[in-house]
């Protein structure tokens, strides 16, 4: 019998690689004995089918109060627009929701860890981003009723971000986890909630909510910031990864 070299790490053999396996041309063998054709095509047609006859994510109620309709907030947006603006704007806070508990979990790992990390970040640092993530939950739930909208109603758009978000909260909630793999969660956050609220300070701006692209600009500012802070954690603990090996 032929001997593989298998890798390790922390004491475990890892065997995932088709290489190390001595059945690997038993195991290629599967695909072309089960190779879909024309007859099994079936399968497409039923998520067609699935795709046509399903219903929309969610939806956008209207207002909840007369004034909520007040018309110095209301006096540009109106129709759809104003129903767009409200699902990005609870995207934002849904998504928000999530950086907090990121950040919580973070925390939490450092402690766990015990011990300082060269490059960063320090308690200090994630505690400060934690609690600007909150505020901009805040933020956007003071936005929301200022145009009248309930900031409890989950729409299309928050509904999609909170699922996209599930895993990132698996991996920095997973006990296996180091520090620097949830830093690489943390990156795609950042960038995802950079460009969120790019666009919504954007949309407030051609909406002429000239106060609230206001506030959505400073926001966007402690994002970016934000983001290049991870960034360079996440490249240091990449750098003391590669000097070990």
């Amino acid at each position: 019998m032929k001997e593989s070299t298998k890798t390790t790490e922390g004491g475990r053999t890892n065997r995932t690689g088709l290489a190390l396996s001595d059945h690997a041309d038993e195991m290629l063998e599967v695909p072309e004995l089960t190779r879909p054709t024309p007859s099994n095509g079936g399968i497409r047609q039923e998520h067609a089918l699935y795709a046509k006859q399903s219903h929309a994510i969610g939806t956008v109620p209207p207002p909840n109060t007369a004034k909520g309709l007040a018309k110095a907030a209301m006096q540009a947006i109106t129709g759809g627009k104003a129903v767009a603006l409200v699902d990005k704007m609870s995207e934002r806070l849904a998504f928000e929701r999530t950086g907090v508990r990121l950040y919580e979990a973070l925390l939490e790992k450092m402690e766990v860890a015990g011990k300082t990390f060269s490059g960063g970040p320090t308690r200090n640092e994630v505690q400060q981003i934690r609690d600007e993530e909150l505020n901009h939950a805040h933020l956007m739930v003071e936005a929301l009723e200022h145009l009248g909208a309930d900031p409890t109603v989950m729409t299309p758009s928050a509904d999609l971000v909170g699922v996209e978000g599930l895993g990132l909260v698996q991996v920095v909630n997973d006990p296996r986890t180091t520090v620097g793999q949830c830093l690489h969660a943390l990156l795609v956050a950042e960038l995802a909630d950079n460009d969120g609220w790019m666009m919504m300070r954007t949309m407030a701006e051609e909406l002429g909510q000239k106060e609230l692209a206001k506030r959505f600009s400073r926001a966007e500012q402690e994002e970016e910031r934000h983001l290049e802070l991870v960034r360079t954690w996440l490249l240091a603990h990449a750098r003391d990864q590669a000097s070990m090996t």
